[in-house]
């Protein structure tokens, strides 16, 4: 049995850790593991988060739907990089469709209520926040004259010029893309208006070609900041990547504005930081450097 598991967390290491950092301890990482032991800790630490459950039981779900109304997000209790989630959820069909993708990738899983807003990853160390990264879905914005067809293959020729690949990733134009267009009554032959930003997949990552921007720290409210070293105290970390959404912008003070903390990432995957779409690259280097515990903590142990 101790076999099976070094051979399932090695593969699980190659495929999905590359580009993540370890400087957390085992135990640190096993306490960030779920979903449910995230929504525990802010709970603990009274900090913003969804109106949510986890289950086992779909029909625990449908009663969440009933007794708080739709959108909702459901996704697995364990996962990364969005695989599993669906948003926003909109109504009873959508709602066992996505349950039944989510159990797929694991047993149990959480629905929450929705918020529509900036969807944040923040990396923290205990020498403060140091670098902010927004996040967007795969998205074009028209210009009155070329098709959508069109704006997805010069929006690949910039990435691809800007040298993103392979940590981003090209915007498809496969089925995947066709069925969420034609969900908005659009083809890949439609022609957006000057500025209208058509949204291309509902997840919110770099897989199915979402690109990030990177944020100026300076513009970050004090209350904010504490907020976020709240949280990294809460699961004892060293480093935290913290995905939160807020209706305003992260700009804004959080005190006066909704927002919802949704997980933390005891690994989080810090190469993206160094390929936005937009804004300059932090150079995370330097603040790495002050965490002085190993980078080899039982990598290869989950």
């Amino acid at each position: 049995m101790k076999l099976i598991k070094q051979v399932i967390y090695k593969w699980i290491s190659s495929k999905f850790m590359g580009g993540c950092s370890n400087y957390n301890s085992l135990e640190v990482r096993r306490g960030c593991r779920s979903k449910k032991q995230a929504r525990d800790k802010f709970a603990e630490g009274n900090i913003p988060h969804a109106q949510g459950a986890i289950f086992f039981n779909p029909f625990t779900a449908v009663k969440f739907a009933k007794e708080h109304g739709f959108p909702l997000v459901i996704k697995p209790n364990v996962s990364g990089f969005s695989r599993g989630s669906h948003f926003p959820i909109r109504n009873y069909k959508e709602l066992w469709r996505a349950i039944f993708f989510a159990k797929l990738w694991w047993p149990t899983t959480v629905v929450e209520q929705y918020l529509q807003g900036k969807n944040y990853r923040v990396v923290i160390t205990k020498s403060g926040v140091i670098s902010v990264l927004q996040r967007y879905p795969a998205f074009v914005k028209g210009d009155g004259v070329n098709t959508i067809s069109t704006l997805i293959n010069t929006e690949n020729n910039v990435r691809e010029k800007m040298g993103l690949y392979p940590c981003n990733n090209p915007i498809s134009q496969g089925k995947q893309t066709i069925n969420y267009l034609a969900k908005q009554g659009l083809t890949l032959s439609s022609i957006p208006d000057t500025e209208q930003q058509v949204e291309l997949f509902y997840r919110i990552s770099l897989a199915p070609g979402g690109v990030v921007e990177t944020i100026q720290r300076d513009l970050i409210p004090a209350y904010n900041n504490e907020l976020f070293a709240k949280v990294l105290d809460l699961f004892d970390a060293e480093i935290l990547g913290i995905d939160v959404i807020m209706e305003q912008g992260i700009e804004h003070d959080a005190r006066e504005q909704k927002l919802i903390f949704l997980e933390v990432n005891s690994r989080p995957y810090l190469n993206m930081h160094n390929f936005p779409r937009y804004g300059q690259a932090d150079d995370l280097s330097e603040h790495l450097g002050l965490i002085t515990v190993s980078t080899n903590q039982q990598a290869d142990i989950f």
